[in-house]
Parts: structure tokens; sequence; C-alpha cells
């Protein structure tokens, strides 16, 4: 089964006075046919040279900031994460009960 990534913003923090985004709150998640994982994170911005109107502003764009931000290695650290998810939903390696219960 092929996972999906789906990268999302979910908020940005900016400055009034310019529309400067300092902080941008995304979700990244993964899915296959049967089961999903999910996580979010906040990641801050150096002010650039130039700026970019906010009303300018794409959700390509933002999150092409927070994985350039993050680095390749990151991004790739947090979908094997969420891989990981996954197949632990796919195939358990752990559980939880009492042997007792099933038989009353």
């Amino acid at each position: 089964m092929a996972t999906t990534f789906t990268w999302a913003i979910a908020n940005l923090d900016r400055e009034t006075s310019d529309g400067f985004v300092f902080t941008a709150h995304y979700t990244v998640s993964a899915a296959d046919d049967t089961y999903s994982a999910g996580a979010y994170g906040s990641i801050g911005f150096d002010r650039p040279d130039t700026l970019i109107a906010f009303a300018d502003l794409t959700s390509e764009v933002v999150v092409g900031w927070v994985k350039e931000k993050l680095t390749a290695e990151k991004v790739t650290e947090v979908e094997t994460a969420l891989q990981a998810q996954l197949d632990e939903q796919r195939a358990p390696t752990k559980a939880a009960g009492l042997p007792w219960a099933a038989a009353e």
C-alpha cells in the first residue's frame, strides 16, 4: 500500500505592520487505503530581505518555507516516523488487555 504524505499550513503568525510571517504552524498527515497518522509542528522564520505580501502567500509557498527551514533530513525523519505509525497500526507489535477477560 502506498502512503500519501500531505503537508499543510494550520496557521500563520505575522506582524501587522508589514505582514512578515514569523511563525508557521503546520500539519503533516500520512494515509494509505486503510490507516492514517498525523503530526503537528511550528517553526519560526528570520526576516527576509524581500517580503512577499501577506495576501499573496499561498499554502504551497509557505509549505516550501517550512520544508526548507526544517531541512530535507528532518522532513524525511517526520515522514519516516509517520510511516512507522502506519506500519504499527497495520501489524501491531504491542497490545493491552487481560487474558481472562476474553474468556468471559
